[in-house]
């Protein structure tokens, strides 16, 4: 697939997983009566990375992600000279989408902005969870995601169930870390309603891009060896 068509490819799937995941927080995760609360906001998110990866992983890989991009070219299965238009793509995908989900949420006469499913530690974490909480929480998860990820797609993992590895995954972390961070391992989701929020929450962004970064990277170098093909 040429460059243009990978690009079109991770905007759409990065669209699709801001809106649906931050989607379902905004509009779905505390309606009265009917809401779907945490769980139902952590299942969205997994499926909707399990739907784009399959929907769209055969055209760019299926990253949706700055951390998992990064993550993949430190593991050696990327190309160096992509991580830059990819990157930049997935946070135009996210951007979109939260846009698109600002103008829909706010059609309600009880809409209130809130935190918009942006993510934050201390004052902005649901649990009040400090600084260095949240950025053991955000490496670790996106350590392990991105471990998932390079062990799932390996050569000797089980043809075609590599979608279904990363939605459970991505689903798990939501679980585990939603009322520390509101779950970011993602620097492209983060951005999004970081920045229709604004305020605390975007002075606060630039810790959702360094912790899953480094979580990822840190993944891609240990999957070097973890998943070398045997001699």
């Amino acid at each position: 697939m040429n460059l243009s068509q990978r690009l079109t490819a991770e905007f759409l799937g990065t669209f699709w997983l801001t809106f649906g995941g931050c989607g379902s927080a905004v509009l779905s995760a505390a309606y009265p009566q009917l809401g779907i609360g945490f769980a139902g906001v952590a299942l969205a998110f997994g499926l909707t990375v399990l739907t784009g990866v399959y929907a769209f992983g055969n055209i760019s890989g299926g990253h949706f992600n700055p951390a998992v991009t990064v993550g993949l070219w430190a593991g050696k299965r990327f190309s160096a000279s992509d991580v830059l238009p990819y990157i930049v793509i997935q946070v135009a995908g996210a951007i979109a989408a939260s846009v698109a989900l600002y103008v829909i949420a706010k059609g309600s006469p009880e809409f209130k902005l809130g935190n918009f499913a942006a993510n934050g530690y201390g004052e902005l974490s649901a649990g009040h969870y400090s600084f260095v909480s949240g950025m053991f929480m955000e490496i670790l998860l996106t350590f392990f995601f991105l471990i998932i990820i390079l062990g799932a797609t390996s050569p000797r993992a089980p043809a075609g169930f590599a979608g279904l590895a990363i939605g459970l995954a991505l689903t798990l972390i939501h679980l585990i870390s939603i009322p520390v961070t509101n779950t970011s391992v993602n620097p492209a989701r983060s951005t999004g309603p970081a920045l229709i929020v604004g305020g605390a929450y975007l002075k606060q962004l630039w810790f959702f891009w360094v912790m899953p970064i480094a979580g990822g990277w840190l993944a891609g170098i240990v999957g070097r060896t973890l998943y070398k093909a045997p001699k």
